[in-house]
């Protein structure tokens, strides 16, 4: 899903031009380009160690880049502090979730909202993310640590939304989760970005539900974009059925993945 301008372009909400990041001497990321179309779920596709954290990273500056441009709403944030960025309205949802587990989940939902000043907005918010998570109104009161690992996740994503932000950073939500919990996710973020218009950019390893939820995806292969297409058409492609949709879940993809060499057609 994309917005267009009146000229009949897409509009873009975020772009990465030449970015290059790294840990000390190790290179996580060399020169990785992407956009975003504004209204758009795009998704980064790759095995651990990728370097799609970093990317995301990168972008809310948490790691200035060594190289390249990050652009947001047409304003160069490269290497801005991360409460700037914040402000601009860009939300990164971490792995790990990284909520506060001494606080209760209705405050770290409200440290979500910290940079605005319309209480009553921020209350119409609440009930709204609410709404998608039921089970976060049941457990309001209880500190977000007790939580379990799915439920810290909804968490996690809901104390984003409280931002308002136009682009949420989605970083593997799946992570340690059930299918069905999985599932259950993937099935509100598309509700958010359908509902809201929230631009979402999505990193996951597992690409079945990925390439299903969002509109345009990257492969990411150490630390290159290595293939680019609308997911539709990533599905349908030899090497992304072998290596990402088919020989993980067979449980022999580590052996084969280095006894055939990838052509990324």
């Amino acid at each position: 899903m994309s917005t267009g301008t009146t000229s009949g372009a897409p509009e873009v909400t975020l772009r990465l031009l030449n970015v290059e990041s790294a840990y000390g001497p190790i290179k996580a990321i060399r020169g990785v380009s992407l956009q975003v179309e504004k209204g758009q779920i795009a998704t980064v596709l790759g095995s651990n160690g990728a370097g799609k954290s970093t990317i995301l990273k990168t972008i809310s500056g948490i790691i200035d880049p060594r190289k390249g441009s990050v652009e947001f709403k047409g304003q160069n944030i490269t290497a801005r502090d991360p409460a700037f960025i914040v402000q601009q309205g860009l939300s990164h949802v971490p792995e790990g979730r990284e909520v506060f587990p001494l606080l209760s989940v209705r405050d770290n939902l409200l440290m979500g909202a910290y940079t605005r000043r319309d209480r009553d907005g921020v209350a119409r918010d609440m009930e709204q993310v609410l709404a998608y998570f039921p089970i976060l109104r049941e457990r309001a009161a209880q500190n977000a640590g007790l939580l379990s690992g799915g439920q810290q996740q909804m968490l996690a994503i809901s104390r984003a939304l409280m931002a308002t932000p136009e682009l949420i950073l989605l970083d593997e939500p799946s992570l340690g989760l059930s299918p069905k919990l999985t599932k259950e996710i993937f099935e509100i973020v598309v509700r958010i970005n359908r509902e809201r218009g929230t631009t979402i950019l999505l990193v996951e390893q597992n690409a079945n539900m990925a390439l299903n939820a969002a509109d345009y995806g990257y492969v990411l292969e150490n630390g290159r974009i290595v293939m680019e297409d609308s997911c539709a058409r990533l599905r349908e492609k030899d090497d992304i059925k072998e290596f990402y949709l088919g020989m993980k879940d067979e449980g022999v993809r580590g052996e084969r993945r280095w006894k055939k060499k990838k052509t990324w057609r």
